[in-house]
Parts: structure tokens; sequence; C-alpha cells
């Protein structure tokens, strides 16, 4: 049962490991990524490192997978949020659609 626990655990977060890859390449500017990246790695991490945790069992590892995890859930949202304020001080805008783009003094988007 455990190693079905795990297996399923690390099934998770490998899903997520790969729909942050995804995220990565296909989102159109720095904030979107690192959004996709920050998100669904934390998660594809979780799911590792409990998978871990289950997969072990014993007090040492369980200590060092709620250690990692507490880490990661302090430092990643602070991490990423200071990349996004150093890049939007840099002058880096957000994507805007198309479609939300007020219109020229002609009527027309741009």
């Amino acid at each position: 049962m455990e190693t079905v626990l795990a297996g399923l655990l690390l099934v998770i977060g490998l899903f997520f490991l790969g729909l942050a890859s995804l995220g990565i390449l296909r989102l159109p500017d720095l904030f979107t990524r690192m959004h996709a990246a920050s998100k669904a790695a934390t998660l594809g991490i979780t799911g590792a490192l409990l998978a871990a945790a289950v997969c072990f069992s014993s007090t040492p590892v369980t200590t060092k997978v709620v250690l990692a995890l507490f880490f990661q859930f302090l430092t990643t949202p602070v991490a990423t949020h200071m990349i996004a304020l150093s890049a939007r001080r840099a002058g880096i805008r957000p994507w805007e659609a198309e479609a939300a783009r007020p219109a020229g003094p002609e009527g027309e988007a741009g």
C-alpha cells in the first residue's frame, strides 16, 4: 500500500513539474512564466518529497521532508515576488492581449 501511495504522489509531482515546464515554454511573458514556474513547480516538488517520505517512512527522512517543504513554501513566493518587482522596476511590462489594448485615435487597436 505504501508503494502505491508513493507512486501516486510521485506521478502527481511529475505531472505538476511537467506542467511548470510547459508553462515556461508556452506562456507569453516573464510574469506569467514566473507564475507557472513558482506555483506548479512548488506542487511538483511537494509531490516528489511526500512520495519520498511515504516510501522511506522513517523519522529522519520525514523530518527532512517537512523541513524542505517548509523552506520551499517560505522562499518560493518571496523569491518570485522579488524577481517580479525587479523586472517591473527595470521597465518590463506585462503582456496584454490584443483585445485588451485601448483603441487608438482612429479607433484601431494598438
